[in-house]
């Protein structure tokens, strides 16, 4: 099988197994969300350390230890993520499947406007199309919840702001969550500690498949994370962009039609607009790419007259 198939096979993969955490996460009651959490961070690290371990890949750790930089930005985006997946843990539970995936649908705008705002980037008129359709759809839904999508938006920004801390740590996917998790053991493990001591931990007390499930949250965070970087080793951006979607349609589904959400004409009016600002995103995307790998094939073509 060619390596760039594969690596699109990785990538609907992982952006499969992230569609269906809503799945997931109900299961785990009647823990709650920061218990849910915090079981996370630990057994995420064990999954990572496990993985790590079959690899034998150990050395980037004393190498790391010597970039004091990108030790604060790993510990900064475990700070983010743990928001992140506490907000989204929150929502899956508390019946907000459908506003959960509209963060995931935001987010790739939200990624946009971060390449402005930081790196000072251009954005191309379409672009601008694309945004402005963004910022109508939050109102639309603004008007429609009798509130702002804080959920959504939380999410959105949260997982912008770490892809971006990421970016700029330029550390293996694996690496990095090992020294996120581990940044997190301690909080986690101090807040288990607390529950057991008020005898209102729920692992080890709800009995065998409870904990094993609580326990499967690390392996759930840490397996599609891997197929996640087996993807964009192998494939180009512009289809790891396409294929990020898969993620919010598959939650959008899950809240529609397994949890039974409520979608009044309002609502439907608010996600159709950000799919037309996605649509419009992805074509000008496309058709960039698409200009210039044909300029970059002409160059060589004028350079031999």
């Amino acid at each position: 099988m060619p390596d760039s198939r594969r690596g699109v096979l990785y990538g609907i993969a992982a952006y499969t197994m992230w569609g269906l955490f809503p799945l997931y996460w109900p299961l785990l009651k009647p823990s709650g969300a920061v218990e849910i959490l915090a079981h996370r961070m630990v057994w995420s690290l064990v999954a990572v350390i496990a993985v790590l371990a079959v690899r034998r890949h150990w050395s980037w750790f004393r190498e790391l230890a010597r970039q004091p930089r990108k030790l604060l930005l790993l510990t900064l985006a475990a700070v983010v993520v743990s928001v992140n997946w506490g907000v989204y843990i929150y929502a899956v539970n508390a019946g907000h499947v459908v506003e959960s995936a509209l963060g995931y649908f935001i987010n790739p705008l939200v990624s946009v406007l971060f390449g402005v705002l930081v790196f000072r980037e251009r954005l191309r008129t379409w672009q601008w199309v694309a945004v402005g359709f963004g910022a109508l759809a939050v109102v639309v839904l603004t008007v429609d919840y009798g509130r702002p999508p804080w959920i959504a938006l939380v999410l959105a920004v949260s997982f912008g702001t770490y892809g971006l801390i990421k970016k700029s740590a330029n550390v293996g996917a694996a690496e990095s969550l090992a020294v996120e998790t581990l940044v997190l053991l301690v909080p986690a493990m101090a807040y288990l500690v607390f529950l057991q001591v008020q005898g209102t931990a729920t692992f080890g007390t709800e009995g065998v498949g409870h904990a094993a499930l609580l326990a499967g949250a690390g392996v759930v965070t840490a397996i599609p994370l891997m197929a996640f970087t087996a993807a964009a080793i192998r494939v180009p951006l512009t289809v790891i962009g396409l294929l990020q979607y898969i993620a919010p349609i598959l939650q959008f589904l899950c809240g529609v039609l397994v949890a039974h959400e409520t979608m009044p004409p309002s609502r439907w009016a608010g996600f159709a607009i950000i799919w037309l600002a996605l649509a419009v995103f992805s074509w000008e995307g496309l058709h960039n790419a698409h200009a210039v790998r044909r300029a970059a094939s002409r160059a060589p073509a004028l350079e031999a007259v």
